[in-house]
């Protein structure tokens, strides 16, 4: 017997009233919170580096036409509109999509642990953007190989776990089995690669890092990362009601695997898109939903949100170290792991017993 159908209204009502989704009331005040925070973090990292520009002018030169620009130099505008300004909001697209795909694979595969590259595409997308290093071929074959390939193992993925039992069990296991696969491409490929030239330009953007940061990029990662975060966001309340369990959620008309699937492809192209622009970026995925988790309570309609605004201001101050705390370029991976990896053993240790409870 089928099961029966439902409309998203009723669907969000049964979410609503499920016990689901604790801390709506707060919902809005805190989405709003996050994003003044994410605001001034925007307004602060534009105006630190190597060469200081005032905040006041950083204001004018973002609202030209509508603010007088009286004491605003050329060299001013050049470093804020052609320098940081592309660079913060790459941090912007990689940090809140990553922290997005964070919190809807725990979600989705019901497992605190997980993080985005669980399902390979990091590895993927790597294994591309150090082939194009390797031969030399530019800055668009960088992005476009990333990407490529990053879709490949979603693909392989697919292809491994189509039509099995258990698959959200196969899923985890494909995706590990595909990231020690591509691993070891990187890894043949940075064997062949000449140790004078194309070896460290692939090891440093194996690190991660922002450095390269144009228009171009920003326009490239856009797309993939933006159009998978608004799926998610669109699809935010099922969430609520995957968390129930699939036999509630098949009583309610959803069908689980699939939806899960459509969340997996999602977040495969934030990942991607994400890799492509920045390199191997870890540890975001895993630990903003957590903080957000524990800010918001875990409804999703509010944790998602919540996670994209608090994982691109997170970024973006790691970033601005990156940059700023030393004469020469910290790896942003690096940075990323050495607090992220303290951060996630301090938040285990305190709240092992209540992080997951309601979700």
């Amino acid at each position: 017997m089928p099961p029966p159908t439902t409309t998203s209204s009723q669907l969000e009502d049964i979410t609503e009233g499920s016990g689901a989704a604790p801390g709506r009331v707060g919902g809005p005040l805190s989405i709003l919170a996050a994003a003044v925070v994410l605001a001034v973090t925007i307004m602060v990292a534009v105006s630190l580096g190597r060469y200081t520009v005032p905040p006041s002018h950083v204001l004018q030169i973002l609202a030209s036409g509508l603010l007088p620009e009286g004491g605003v130099s050329g060299t001013e505008r050049t470093v804020v509109e052609l320098v940081r300004l592309p660079r913060v909001l790459l941090a912007v697209l990689v940090g809140g999509g990553l922290g997005v795909a964070g919190a809807a694979l725990q979600a989705t595969f019901r497992n605190p642990l997980v993080s985005p590259d669980i399902i390979g595409v990091s590895s993927g997308a790597s294994f591309g953007g150090a082939i194009a290093l390797l031969f030399g071929l530019g800055t668009v074959f960088l992005v476009g190989g990333a990407f490529v390939f990053g879709l490949l193992a979603l693909v392989l993925l697919f292809a491994l776990t189509a039509g099995r039992a258990s698959s959200m069990l196969m899923v985890v296991l494909g995706g590990v089995v595909l990231g020690s696969f591509f691993a070891a491409l990187v890894g043949l490929a940075q064997y062949f690669a000449d140790p004078y030239s194309s070896l460290p330009a692939i090891v440093f953007w194996l690190l991660g890092s922002l450095a390269t940061a144009t228009w171009a990029k920003v326009a490239v990662a856009v797309v993939p990362i933006l159009l998978g975060t608004a799926v998610v966001l669109l699809l935010r309340w099922r969430l609520n009601v995957l968390s129930l369990g699939d036999d509630e959620a098949s009583s309610l008309g959803i069908r689980p695997s699939r939806l899960r699937w459509v969340f997996l492809l999602a977040c495969a192209l934030i990942v991607a898109g994400a890799v492509a622009v920045s390199g191997a970026v870890g540890w975001v995925g895993l630990v903003i939903p957590h903080l957000a988790r524990m800010w918001v309570g875990p409804d999703h309609r509010v944790l998602l949100p919540v996670s994209f605004l608090l994982g691109a201001t997170y970024l973006i101050v790691i970033d601005t170290i990156a940059r700023t705390l030393t004469a020469g370029e910290i790896p942003l991976g690096v940075l990323t792991a050495l607090v992220g990896a303290p951060v996630f053993f301090v938040l285990l240790r305190r709240n092992r017993d209540r992080i997951w409870d309601h979700a």
